[in-house]
């Protein structure tokens, strides 16, 4: 489950939650003519809302003075991923601050801040969140595999191969994180074991382009050219950026 800016909400963490109408507030209005009622709708998203469309409903019952905390931690935390989708990370981080202030127990403002801190390369900072989220949340294996990825960058790559063992244990195939430990494998030298997991992901997304350039470098050590280099060009077709990528993961 990679977090780069390319690979965004991919890893199933980023997504909102929904809002509540928490103590009611909608009258005798229709919810539809009802501006409160509109801006939840908004900031939670509506109608796949570009990101200004989901600040703007955030920033609304943020700035309305009349939400309780349990609405305002929410509507931060969505219109950090609104922020973070935008690539505006440092006001992202700012709302995630603000959404685990007013809650420290509320996993996903972690999670979505390290996803924001991924996307900026600062690992480091990305683990210690997850570190956090995954005391409040053990059975989530996209934390686990956030780890992992994260881990695996850094070269922690034991810590990283059990974080994703531990996701795989508690859902399996699923391919991001099938793809997570392919890197680890790779980062480890491990070829075959990162081959397997690569076709592995590939199977359940073809289109995977992580796994491709990733499976096609392994197939490069192994001496299979051919292989490699259709798998690296497939890869490159899908996300021009890949290169990129994969040399700030340390691999190339």
């Amino acid at each position: 489950m990679h977090y780069s800016a390319g690979r965004g909400v991919v890893r199933g963490m980023a997504s909102a939650l929904m809002l509540l109408l928490l103590g009611g507030g909608v009258g005798a209005q229709r919810p539809a003519q009802n501006p409160l009622f509109r801006n939840i709708e908004l900031c939670n998203g509506a109608d796949r809302s570009l990101p200004d469309i989901q600040i703007g409903g955030c920033t609304a019952l943020i700035d309305s003075g009349q939400q309780p905390p349990q609405t305002l931690v929410i509507a931060y935390n969505n219109r950090g991923n609104a922020f973070s989708a935008k690539g505006e990370y440092d006001r992202a981080i700012d709302d995630f601050d603000q959404s685990i202030k007013l809650n420290p127990q509320y996993a996903s403002a972690f999670v979505n801040r390290a996803q924001t801190y991924l996307n900026k390369g600062e690992y480091q900072r990305a683990i210690l969140d997850y570190d956090e989220a995954i005391r409040l949340k053990p059975t989530l294996e996209a934390v686990w595999n956030g780890r992992c990825w994260s881990r695996a960058i850094v070269g922690e790559l034991q810590a990283a191969l059990a974080d994703c063992n531990e996701a795989l244990r508690l859902k399996p195939d699923v391919a991001v994180t099938l793809d997570s430990r392919g890197l680890t494998y790779l980062k480890m030298g491990q070829w075959d074991s990162a081959i397997e997991d690569y076709n592995e992901a590939l199977r359940i997304d073809p289109r995977l382009a992580s796994s491709l350039y990733g499976r096609g470098l392994a197939k490069l050590k192994t001496g299979d050219t051919t292989g490699g280099n259709t798998d690296i060009a497939a890869a490159k077709a899908i996300e021009a950026n890949i290169v990129g990528d994969f040399a700030r993961y340390g691999v190339q």
